[in-house]
C-alpha cells in the first residue's frame, strides 16, 4: 500500500511539473500525460504491468464524467446562443458524417468489413474538448467571433453523440435482439430528460439547503454529477449527455459562492485528466503499435486532410461561415481521450471485433495531439483567424462570471491630499471611479459634489488587469531581518525585482532606490521571473 502511494505521489507530481515544459515548448500537456503513462508502462522503464482493461473503463468513464461535466459547466451559454444552431448541428450530424465516412474509408481500403469499420468510424467520431482548449488557454489564442464557443459546445456535446453510435454499433455486432430503435429513443429521451430535470432541481434548490461549509457544497455537485450519469444509464439512457447538460444549467445559474465551485471542479478536472490520459498511457503496449502503425497513419492522414473538412463543410457552408474559418475549425477536430476510452469499451464488448481496435484509435488520437495540437497556432495564424478584439477566455463562464472590475480601498488619512475636495475636483485616472463612501459606519452613495472628509473610506472601482503574468508577493520585514535600515537599490542591485509598494504604519508609501527600509513595514513585490522588467 505504501509503495502505491508513493507510485501515486510520484506520478501526480511529475505530470504536474512537466506542464511547465508544455508552456515553454509549446508541446500539449495533454501528450506529456500519455507519453509519461508509456513511460511507466509495460513497454517502458518502470516496466509496470497493466492491462486490465475492465478497471481501466470503469476509471475511465469516472474521470470522464467530471471531465465532461466541468466543460458544461464553464461553457458559457450566452456567448454560445448564436452558434447554437451550427455547434448542435456539428456535434451530432457532423459526428455521423464523420463515422459514414472513416466507415466506408476502412472498408474499401483498409479491407475490414462494413460494420466494423463503421465501429471504428463511431469511437473516433467526436473531437477531444481538453486537448483543444488547454492548447487555446495556454497560448491565449484570441480568435474571431463565434470560432471559439463554436469548437466549445461542438467537442463538449459531441461525445455523447459518438457513445450512442458506438453502444449501436456493438449492439448490432452482438447477436442480441434489442431493438435499435428503442434503443436510440432511450439513449436520447432519458439521457436529456435526466440532465434538464436534476440540472433545474439543483438550480432552484441547491443555494435553498443552506450548507454552511462550502468545501460541502461543492460535494454535494460531484455527487449530483455523478447521479446525472448514472441515473440514466440506469435507464439504458445516455449518461453522458445527461452530465453534460447538468454541467451546462447549473453553470449558467445565479448561485452563490458559484467561485468556490469552479476552483473546486477545475481542480478536479485538472485531477481526472491527468489519471485519465496517464492511464491510457500506461494500458498501451508500445511494442505493438508497429503492427498497426500503417492502418492508423492512413486513418490519420484521411480523418484530418478529408473526413473532418468535408463534414465541416456539409455542415457550415449553409451558414456562410468564411471559408478559412471552416478551414481553422477542421484543423481543430483533435481526437483524445473520449475516443480511447470508448475503444476501450468496444475492447470488453462480448461483441470485440478482430482488429486492434485500442491501438489503433490510440495512435490515431497521439498522432493528432501531437501534430494538430502544436500547430494550431500556426494554422490560426497562417489563416488569419486570430482577432484581440474577441478574448477566447470569456468563452468560458470561470472568466465571464469573474467582473472585469476590481474594487480598491483608500482610506483618507490626516495629511491625503484628497480631503474636503469634491468628486468632480479629485484628478483620478481614467476609468476609476468612486462607487461608495463608508463614513461613521453609514454608507453614502456618492455624487459628483459630494466632498470627502478626514477618516472616509473611499470603496473605488477600477478595470481590473486580465493578464496572468504577473503576480505580487508581500514580504513582511520582522525583528532582524536582514534588509532593515537598507536602501531598495542595496537590497536589489540586479534589478530581479520591483518594490512598486511600502505600507507603513496605515500609510502607503511610493518608494525609489533610495527609500529606507524599516522593522514591521510590508512591501509588497513584483518580481522578474513573473514580469520582464527592462533594466534601463
Amino acid at each position: 500500500m505504501t509503495l502505491f502511494l508513493l507510485l501515486i505521489a510520484v506520478v501526480v507530481i511529475v505530470c504536474i511539473l512537466a506542464t511547465r515544459l508544455s508552456s515553454k515548448f509549446g508541446v500539449p500537456t495533454l501528450l506529456i500525460f500519455i507519453l509519461l503513462g508509456m513511460v511507466f508502462g509495460s513497454d517502458g522503464l518502470f516496466k509496470i504491468s497493466f492491462d486490465d482493461f475492465i478497471i481501466s473503463e470503469q476509471i475511465c468513464t469516472f474521470a470522464l464524467i467530471y471531465i465532461m461535466f466541468y466543460g458544461g459547466f464553464c461553457l458559457n451559454f450566452n456567448s454560445a446562443k448564436p452558434v447554437l444552431i451550427r455547434a448542435t448541428i456539428m456535434s451530432t450530424l457532423g459526428v455521423i458524417l464523420t463515422c459514414g465516412f472513416v466507415g466506408l474509408f476502412c472498408y474499401w481500403v483498409l479491407h475490414t468489413s462494413l460494420i466494423e469499420g463503421m465501429l471504428i468510424g463511431a469511437v473516433m467520431a467526436s473531437t477531444d474538448a481538453a486537448s483543444v482548449f488547454s492548447i487555446l488557454r495556454m497560448k491565449r489564442l484570441n480568435l474571431k467571433a463565434g470560432i471559439a464557443p463554436l469548437l466549445e459546445m461542438e467537442s463538449g456535446s459531441n461525445d455523447p453523440t459518438a457513445y450512442m453510435l458506438t453502444i449501436i454499433i456493438l449492439t448490432l455486432l452482438s447477436s442480441g435482439k434489442t431493438n435499435i430503435y428503442t434503443l436510440i429513443f432511450s439513449q436520447i429521451i432519458f439521457g436529456i430528460i435526466s440532465g434538464v430535470v436534476i440540472g433545474l432541481l439543483a438550480k432552484n434548490y441547491l443555494d435553498k439547503i443552506q450548507l454552511n461549509e462550502v468545501g460541502l457544497k461543492s460535494i454535494f455537485v460531484a455527487a449530483l454529477a455523478l447521479l446525472a450519469y448514472a441515473l440514466p444509464v440506469a435507464l439504458n439512457g445516455n449518461g453522458f449527455l445527461s452530465v453534460y447538460l447538468f454541467g451546462i444549467i447549473l453553470g449558467n445559474s445565479r448561485l452563490k459562492k458559484k467561485v468556490s465551485l469552479v476552483h473546486f471542479f477545475d481542480s478536479i478536472s485538472h485531477m481526472m485528466q491527468i489519471l485519465l490520459f496517464f492511464l491510457l498511457g500506461l494500458l498501451s503496449f508500445p511494442s505493438q503499435i508497429p503492427d498497426i502503425i500503417g492502418p492508423a497513419i492512413l486513418i490519420t492522414l484521411f480523418l484530418t486532410f478529408v473526413a473532418r473538412p468535408l463534414t465541416v463543410f456539409i455542415c457550415l457552408t449553409p451558414f456562410r461561415v468564411p471559408f478559412k474559418q471552416q478551414l481553422f475549425i477542421s484543423w481543430c477536430g483533435l481526437r483524445g481521450a473520449a475516443s480511447i476510452v470508448f475503444a476501450i469499451m468496444t475492447v470488453v464488448s462480448p461483441a470485440y471485433t478482430n482488429n486492434d481496435i485500442f491501438h489503433i484509435v490510440f495512435f490515431v488520437a497521439l498522432l493528432s495531439i501531437t501534430f494538430q495540437g502544436s500547430l494550431l497556432p500556426l494554422v490560426a495564424k497562417w489563416l488569419k483567424v486570430e482577432d484581440d478584439q474577441n478574448d477566447t477566455m470569456k468563452t468560458f463562464n470561470d472568466y465571464s462570471d469573474d467582473s472585469s472590475f476590481e474594487l480598491i480601498r483608500v482610506y483618507l488619512s490626516d495629511d491625503h491630499p484628497w480631503i474636503n475636495q469634491t468628486l468632480i475636483d479629485i484628478v483620478m485616472p481614467t476609468n476609476m471611479l468612486v462607487a461608495t463612501i463608508i463614513r461613521d459606519n453609514q454608507m453614502i452613495l456618492p455624487k459628483g459634489t459630494t466632498r470627502v472628509l478626514k477618516g472616509d473610506l473611499l470603496i473605488m472601482c477600477a478595470p481590473g488587469y486580465e493578464g496572468n503574468d504577473i503576480y505580487l508577493d508581500e514580504e513582511y520585514i520582522e525583528e532582524h531581518h536582514h534588509w532593515i535600515d537598507c536602501t531598495l537599490a542595496m537590497i536589489n542591485p540586479r534589478n530581479k525585482f520591483l518594490v512598486v509598494l511600502i505600507k507603513r504604519d496605515n500609510k502607503m508609501i511610493i518608494p525609489d532606490g533610495k527609500t529606507r527600509i524599516k522593522r514591521d513595514d510590508m512591501l509588497v513585490i513584483c518580481k522578474k521571473e513573473y514580469l520582464g522588467f527592462v533594466d534601463e
